[in-house]
């Protein structure tokens, strides 16, 4: 833990104008979003393009996502993560978000449904959340979804938004899943069609969020290729996983990215923010 500490430290203060301070959580929280249409704080949200999809309770608690009455530990601790990362987002103007870590294994993809579903909780906007791990598309399987149409048919032009979209039965929370996964990887997130996707995406409804779940850093060069389509990034480690080198070598690949948080996943110590 210390050494993570440190080395978050030494990082921070290498960045230039750097922004990174780190934010502890373990389990999240639920929450929901629309996407067809302006958000509709207080009132019942239709989805008449999206396709609804049913959840199974069971399912969700087993792969540990947050949803109704869970884990209440976990889901104060996504609130508070939510609470720092929306109030770091929403005063810079900011409405893209990309969730990234070291390696695989650390937790990302758990950290960013739970954070889109926290995040979908708050009454003020909507969420979508977009699997852009191509290499892995992991997120439909923790909402236990199985999805006819992904991201990847979306970008070869073989399905319409439409058709990929999904709302899980969670209002205000929409999501944008993938598939099976796409070998070139790395030359779609860079590619033109993917440049008009996000911007579509972050420039069609005022008030939405929109979370990205990329690949690892270290585990191919992905997330650096997105970057520049985002505003932030969120960092995912994970506690007794991740050494100093790994820290130190994806801080030096997103040198020139701007980090909004750090999220120590899995720790044993009582969950509280630590700057």
């Amino acid at each position: 833990m210390e050494r993570i500490k440190q080395a978050l430290e030494k990082a921070k203060a290498e960045r230039e104008g750097g922004d990174a301070t780190p934010v502890r959580a373990a389990q999240a929280m639920p929450a929901a979003v629309p996407s067809e249409g302006p958000p509709i704080p207080e009132t019942t949200i239709q989805y008449s393009k999206t396709r609804v999809a049913k959840l199974d309770p069971r399912h969700l608690k087993a792969m540990h996502v947050l949803y109704g009455d869970a884990d209440r530990a976990g889901l104060t601790a996504y609130k508070m993560l939510r609470t720092q990362v929306l109030q770091r987002m929403t005063s810079r103007g900011w409405n893209a978000l990309a969730v990234t870590s070291p390696r695989p294994g650390d937790g990302k993809t758990l950290t960013s449904v739970n954070l889109a579903l926290s995040m979908a909780r708050e009454l003020n906007q909507t969420v979508l959340l977009v699997d852009m791990d191509l290499r892995n598309p992991s997120v439909h399987r923790y909402f236990g979804l199985n999805p006819e149409k992904g991201i990847g048919d979306y970008l070869k032009g073989k399905a319409p938004m439409s058709d990929v979209l999904v709302n899980p039965g969670i209002e205000r929370l929409v999501l944008m899943p993938g598939r099976s996964p796409l070998e070139n990887s790395s030359e779609l997130l860079s590619s033109p069609a993917m440049g008009s996707l996000v911007h579509e995406l972050k420039t069609r409804y005022p008030s939405r969020m929109v979370l990205f779940d990329l690949p690892p850093v270290l585990a191919a060069d992905d997330a650096l290729a997105f970057a520049p389509y985002v505003d932030a990034f969120l960092l995912v480690l994970r506690d007794g996983k991740n050494t100093r080198d790994d820290l130190e070598h994806t801080m030096e690949i997103m040198k020139d990215a701007p980090i909004v948080g750090t999220v120590l996943n899995a720790s044993g110590e009582k969950i509280s923010p630590y700057y």
